[in-house]
């Protein structure tokens, strides 16, 4: 009788937090993110881009 190899299986990274931009911005107005001390401003281009701004 042979040995089979038996294939390993890898754990894939858990999935990151998702979240809708939508949902973080409701009324169109900028979102503020906050990372230590410094505070990020997250909004919505008229054409559905985002950008970060410190």
């Amino acid at each position: 009788m042979t040995d089979i190899a038996v294939p390993t299986v890898v754990n894939e990274a858990p999935r990151p937090k998702t979240y809708d931009a939508q949902e973080l911005m409701p009324d169109g107005r900028p979102a503020c993110i906050v990372l230590g001390d410094q505070s990020y401003f997250l909004r919505i281009t008229r054409a559905g881009k985002l950008i970060l701004t410190k």
